[in-house]
């Protein structure tokens, strides 16, 4: 049901996002496969996307029945090496799908320039990027649409989970509703396959009270990371860090360390709960060992280091104390 919640919902993220149009969709994961399929992305394509990143990325590309072309990440941002786009380009490549992960963009600017020599499109998956921008410009401005999560773990969120397509092209605005609406081209006529990928009143009204908060929530989420940056400093971990005119929001606060398992232990049993954004990049898992495996030297060893420590608005500094204590706690040991 398109109601009217909805509609005011997408006009107001399409203006927070500085982009022209917004289709609400059922999850980030619909968001990234109608997206490709409004491109034309078909069986035989190839898309250029990371291999270190959640599995919907690649899930997206297959379910259209093309295939995901990884490669590999630069070490210190976790997105996409631009540096390494231009050798897996082939004739059947039809777009780069870069991810824009752990809450800063990926290298935009660059990645523009290659699918701009190349005539390729560029459909960028923002769904752990709500606010985030690099130069001043948010997801769909340097891409030709960007898809969003409002999973209820994002820095955005709905009560249960929605998706949009973020974009400046009418032309694939309006395919992406017609197709997440059945292929309709009027009630009870499909003009081609479609499927059933829509979002409700409820979902719209939650996120458009959501959204005036989201710019204080994520000031809150950069606060408690410099203070996580200065607390530990004097580890032997590896913080993460900005890119160049990065505005980074924090959708998780990565570290790295030789010593995760035993740090996460560790934590666990302090009553500290940590994560593992993302324990095995995709070419290493066994639903895509069709793709073969690829030597992606940085993203194998980052699996094997990082940890995600706690960082949402609601944590207090008390908190945050209590938590590099114990970290400092571990390593002094």
């Amino acid at each position: 049901m398109q109601g009217p919640q909805i509609e005011i919902f997408e006009k107001k993220f399409a203006q927070f996002c500085g982009a022209k149009y917004c289709a609400l969709v059922a999850s980030g994961t619909d968001a990234l496969y109608l997206v490709l399929k409004a491109i034309g992305i078909k069986p035989g394509d190839e898309v250029i996307t990371p291999s270190f990143t959640f599995v919907a990325t690649s899930v997206a590309i297959v379910r259209c029945g093309a295939k995901p072309v990884f490669v590999d990440i630069d070490q210190k941002s976790f997105n996409i090496d631009p540096e390494q786009i231009e050798q897996k380009i082939s004739p059947k490549t039809k777009a780069i799908l870069p991810v824009d992960l752990f809450g800063q963009m990926a290298d935009m600017e660059k990645i523009r320039t290659i699918t701009q020599k190349h005539k390729l499109k560029i459909i960028e998956d923002a769904c752990q990027a709500h606010g985030a921008s690099t130069n001043g410009k948010s997801p769909a401005s340097l891409s030709d649409a960007a898809a969003f999560s409002f999973y209820p773990t994002k820095n955005l969120s709905s009560f249960s989970d929605s998706g949009a397509v973020v974009t400046n092209d009418q032309t694939i605005f309006q395919k992406v509703k017609k197709l997440a609406n059945y292929g309709y081209i009027e009630k009870y006529i499909a003009g081609e396959i479609g499927t059933n990928s829509r979002s409700d009143e409820f979902q719209a009204v939650w996120l458009q009270e959501s959204l005036k908060k989201l710019p204080r929530w994520n000031k809150k989420r950069q606060i408690l990371a410099k203070r996580y940056k200065k607390l530990l400093s004097d580890l032997p971990i590896i913080l993460p860090e900005f890119s160049p005119g990065a505005n980074h929001v924090y959708h998780q606060f990565v570290i790295r360390t030789a010593k995760r398992n035993l740090l996460k232990k560790f934590l666990f049993k302090n009553h500290i709960a940590t994560n593992i954004h993302y324990p095995k990049p995709i070419h290493l898992q066994p639903a895509f060992k069709f793709l073969g495996k690829p030597k992606l030297i940085n993203s194998e060893k980052v699996a094997r280091e990082i940890l995600s420590l706690p960082i949402y608005p609601q944590l207090s500094i008390k908190q945050q104390n209590y938590i590099c204590d114990n970290i400092k706690a571990f390593f002094n040991k």
